[in-house]
């Protein structure tokens, strides 16, 4: 039954809000897939006065800066905190779109200028543990943007960002919370050979880790690849296996399972696709691993070889354009919140799916891919939020934990892009 339709309200409380907004300067830190989108609608976007694109390719900048007509291109390096807070002088809002490990240097130019901040993941640049990194942006950061009082909004992509939002939607439907699965399916596949369309060496660093899942209350350690469960969806042309990988899901998860989450115990990150596919004979015959190994008297880690093998993501609208045309073996996917618990003293299944535009569509809507579109519209529509002041807590929060209000609003914008959420609960 559809008990609430989010798809059919609208947040009158929140559209007030922009009355008293000013339009505000950003700073995007990054010009890859998420970027790339981000950057179009931020531009279109009538509460953005100024757009300044940085990245530490000219060509990258141009490219994207050029066009758009409230945007400046910069060229910066990341790796420098010095140049990162140049970039950052008089700005209302950073964006960042770039790899974990400068995500240090971005949060302190944004305490230095004062500036809001939104991260697209979490950050591994705190702590050689990476749970200890993500676990030190509450407990270290939170407070710093709090005493500023400014907002800190991480883990805004599509897995973590629309997920995490959707898996809140869902919760409303349960009184208690036992279990919840979030299900990814990169049903993506091309006569040309793409096994990531996104960030390569992001997807096989991940890949190449055991994942991490809530069991019984407690964060632990799970094979990578391990796990294995089917499913089949009624818009599923066949049965796919989902099996354990390494993501932010279960982490953040777990650390709001009660305020958040209806006192969650478990919590899986099932993937599935063609990256998992090409990724999984590679680990088990050790080519993802990051020790270097002497090999014909050359020390390399096998890890290098094959990043350094695997076709980049493609992201220009011609480029996507000529791998449609040479042909699609599928052109699917999923997005999927399975939330097992109790409501009225009953044991029930909420099924949260969420729709968006295929590569096809995507292409023919936006000269983008589909994992560009989504996760691309998924960060903007966070940013969409922070400029118009929807976002009244201070300090540093991640996506899951909006409040019901605030996902509202969030899949209310969504529709524009037709990015829509449908909920279904079955008594167990």
């Amino acid at each position: 039954m559809n008990a609430y339709d989010v798809n059919s309200i609208t947040l009158w409380s929140m559209e007030n809000k922009e009355k008293t907004m000013t339009p505000k300067k950003v700073l995007l830190l990054g010009t890859g897939a998420q970027g790339t989108v981000a950057a179009q609608r931020m531009n279109e976007d009538p509460f953005v006065s100024e757009l300044i694109i940085a990245s530490k390719t000219p060509e990258a900048v141009e490219r994207l800066a050029g066009p758009l007509d409230k945007a400046t291109g910069i060229v910066v390096d990341a790796q420098d905190p010095e140049a990162v807070l140049h970039a950052a002088k008089g700005v209302d809002l950073i964006v960042n779109a770039l790899p974990l490990a400068w995500t240090k240097h971005v949060f302190d130019a944004a305490l230095e200028v004062k500036a809001d901040y939104q991260d697209y993941a979490a950050t591994t640049a705190l702590h050689d543990d990476w749970v200890e990194s993500i676990r030190l942006q509450y407990v270290d950061y939170g407070p710093k943007f709090e005493a500023i009082g400014r907002t800190a909004l991480v883990g805004t992509g599509s897995a973590p960002g629309v997920i995490c939002a959707a898996t809140r939607h869902t919760m409303r439907y349960l009184d208690t919370c036992d279990t919840i699965y979030n299900f990814v399916w990169e049903g993506v596949e091309t006569n040309r050979f793409i096994p990531y369309w996104w960030s390569p060496v992001t997807a096989l660093h991940d890949m190449s880790e055991e994942a991490y899942a809530m069991i019984d209350g407690k964060l632990v350690r799970t094979p990578a690849f391990g796990l294995p469960v089917k499913r089949q969806y009624d818009y599923m042309e066949k049965e796919i296996t989902f099996v354990e990988h390494c993501h932010d899901e279960p982490v953040h998860y777990s650390f709001n399972a009660d305020e958040y989450f209806k006192g969650v115990k478990n919590v899986y990150f099932k993937y599935a696709g063609a990256g998992i596919d090409y990724a999984l004979p590679l680990y088990r015959a050790g080519l993802l691993s990051h020790e270097e190994e002497e090999i014909n008297g050359v020390r390399i880690a096998p890890f290098d070889v094959v990043n350094a093998h695997t076709p980049a993501a493609p992201r220009y609208a011609e480029e996507i354009k000529e791998i449609i045309d040479e042909g699609l073996l599928m052109d699917s996917g999923c997005m999927a919140i399975e939330a097992y618990g109790t409501k009225d003293g009953k044991s029930v299944l909420a099924e949260t799916h969420v729709s968006a535009p295929g590569l096809v569509d995507s292409w023919t809507k936006a000269g983008v891919s589909a994992e560009m579109y989504l996760t691309g519209h998924g960060g903007y529509l966070f940013t969409k939020m922070l400029l118009r002041g929807m976002f009244d807590r201070k300090g540093l929060f991640s996506s899951d934990m909006m409040t019901d209000e605030q996902v509202d609003q969030f899949f209310v914008f969504a529709k524009e892009f037709d990015i829509t959420l449908e909920t279904t609960v079955k008594e167990l």
